[in-house]
This record gives structure tokens, C-alpha cells and sequence, in this order.
């Protein structure tokens, strides 16, 4: 089963129909237990990385994901979903940036372009050897987002670019990550929804 975890951020409902296609029942949930036990957990969201923190932290989702890194349990990011995985993020903040839950060292900040949000298709510069990029290595991903981390981490990184390089997928060990929305890339991303289902 693959749990989505439901902290206020997210397209949830496009989330659920797109990881359902790999064949797998998909639950959208803030119940910490079925979170806790899910075979995978999908981490998504949209907004802003301190409102996202907010919602997370009142879920207990901070806690859930750091305890299921600790028990070996797939985690997989999305948009900023992956951005609160690392240990700061300075959208909207003044004096001091606000905290991620710090599974990946780094700072998220704002990408240096002239047009921003980076909105639309973009492809990946990836590993020959990416997991969650079997396949579709070649393919565009839809991304929306005028943050991101430009600074590598985990064992397996792919990077994209808009105004200047940044991380557009991690992979590190149980923990997965992707800067743009699997669920709305049409082939290439249910394709790499099916290779991280596969994967647990």
C-alpha cells in the first residue's frame, strides 16, 4: 500500500489517481499509524516551504518521515515535498531561514532567472544508473517552482536547469526526491511512479 501523506499541501486527489496506475492500493492520509506502516510514503506538496513546514509539523509528519528513514521505509518527495527534506529554506524569510526537517544538509533558495516561476517542461541531466529514471531518462518532467537546492546530496542526484543548475531528483538509499510533479508528467512520469512502486 502507498500512503500519501494529507498535511493540508498537495495535489492529493491527481497524486492518488497517478500512483494508482502502478497497481497498487493508494491511501491519502494525516492517520500517523497508516502513514507509519504504508509500503511507501508520498510526501507531496504546493505553496510556499514555511506554510508547508506548518502543515507538516501538525500532522506529526516531521517525526513520520524521520522515523521511517530510521526503520528502512520508502520515503519519496515531491516538489515541495522535496524541499522540506533539506535543512532550510529561505522563501519568504527575513532574517533567519526557516527550518526543513534536515534529511539532506543544504539550503533551498531562489533560483537566479529572469522569469520566474520556472513553469512548464524541462528535461533532466541524470545517473545512467537512476532508479526512479529507468527508462525515461531521455524525457521531459513538468516543474513549477521558483526555489530549489542547487547543491548535491544522497548517492544519486539528476539536475535540470533554469537560470542555473539545480537538483531536480535525488535518490539516497529509502529516501527519493523529485523537484517536479511526477503526476503531471504524463508518460514519463507515471512511468517513473511505476520504477519507485517497483522499487519497494
Amino acid at each position: 500500500m502507498i500512503a500519501i501523506l494529507d498535511y493540508g499541501s498537495g495535489n492529493l486527489r491527481s497524486a492518488q489517481r497517478a500512483f494508482a496506475t502502478s497497481g497498487v492500493d493508494v491511501v491519502v492520509t494525516s492517520d500517523r499509524a497508516t502513514a507509519l506502516e504504508a509500503d511507501g510514503l508520498v510526501v507531496p506538496g504546493v505553496g510556499a516551504f514555511a506554510a508547508c513546514m506548518q502543515g507538516l509539523r501538525s500532522v506529526d509528519g516531521e517525526a513520520i518521515i524521520r522515523e521511517r528513514i530510521a526503520k528502512e521505509r520508502p520515503v519519496l518527495g515531491i516538489c515541495i515535498g522535496m524541499q522540506i527534506l533539506f535543512q532550510e529554506g529561505s522563501e519568504h524569510a527575513e532574517n533567519t531561514n526557516h527550518k526543513g526537517v534536515g534529511v539532506w544538509e543544504g539550503e533551498v533558495s531562489r533560483l537566479k532567472a529572469p522569469i520566474l516561476p520556472h513553469m512548464g517542461w524541462n528535461n533532466i541531466e541524470s545517473d545512467p544508473n537512476s532508479t526512479l529514471l529507468k527508462g525515461v531518462s531521455g524525457e521531459s518532467f513538468y516543474f513549477v517552482h521558483s526555489y530549489a537546492a542547487k547543491k548535491a546530496v544522497g548517492k544519486m542526484q539528476g539536475w535540470s536547469f533554469h537560470g542555473e543548475k539545480f537538483l531536480a531528483v535525488v535518490e539516497d538509499g529509502y529516501v527519493s526526491a523529485t523537484q517536479f510533479h511526477p503526476e503531471k508528467s504524463g508518460d514519463a512520469g507515471l512511468a517513473l511512479i511505476k520504477n519507485w512502486v517497483s522499487a519497494l
